[in-house]
């Protein structure tokens, strides 16, 4: 889905209101309506609303991505053990601060062969406020600290808190990054009960799914475990996003 349906609601209103010559509270409404709705887009990657994201494949096999974002971390090795266990592998969303934090970590996740994806450098809880320039420089130092320590360049770039918008969608373009997002969400730096975020997971998983979860927590490692078994008995394969 593309950003049309938001410029016809847009059209919708402006006619209405020029029809109907409608009061200042009716203007009122529909522009905070027509707000809530970019609002929405800027949040929601699977709409597609600033710009075109990989949300999932295409495909008529029962294969899903396992992503984490936010790593590398302490609990960074122990994803990395189970999935060398079960010979499986996993796309890496990484943040340049932890790389420098952790760099024996990032160089193990390039070295066991799953691919990598920028996260940018520091992670900005103002990410969505952020000019182009300064999203720009966030995703070329991370670029930089990569090269630095695993000697790798990535072409995949998945926003924080997958927070899109014009100027997030230029610096994208102009670093000539793919934006990567997903279609199942599991939440698991918000919600506490690890069955829960499982249930989360398990229940909308199609094919192709691409799966956002963090390296992070001991939480979201159990939930990994149960996943793997979970995809073992379903007989799901899976994919890497590059």
């Amino acid at each position: 889905m593309k950003h049309y349906p938001f410029i016809l609601f847009y059209l919708f209103c402006t006619v209405f209101i020029y029809a109907f010559q409608a009061s200042f509270w009716v203007y009122l409404f529909c522009f905070l309506l027509f707000s809530a709705v970019v609002v929405w887009g800027s949040f929601d990657m699977t709409l597609n609303y600033f710009i075109e994201s990989f949300i999932h494949k295409r495909t008529k096999i029962k294969e899903v991505a396992l992503t984490f974002d936010d790593g590398p971390t302490e609990f960074t090795p122990k994803f990395l053990d189970i999935l060398k266990e079960k010979n499986i592998k996993a796309t890496f969303f990484c943040i340049g601060t932890q790389i420098e934090k952790y760099p024996e970590i990032f160089q193990r996740i390039i070295n066991e062969g799953h691919a990598i994806g920028n996260h940018t450098y520091s992670h900005s809880n103002n990410t969505g406020f952020l000019s182009t320039s300064k999203m720009i420089e966030e995703i070329l130092e991370c670029d930089e600290v990569m090269l630095k320590t695993g000697n790798i360049k990535t072409h995949l770039y998945r926003p924080p808190f997958g927070v899109t918008n014009p100027n997030i969608t230029k610096a994208i373009k102009k670093t000539q990054k793919r934006s990567i997002g997903w279609n199942v969400r599991s939440l698991d730096t918000v919600i506490n009960d690890d069955k829960k975020i499982y249930k989360r997971i398990t229940k909308n998983l199609k094919k192709g799914s691409i799966i956002l979860m963090h390296d992070t927590s001991d939480k979201s490692y159990k939930v990994l475990v149960d996943l793997l078994l979970f995809l073992e008995r379903e007989k799901y394969s899976t994919f890497t996003i590059d």
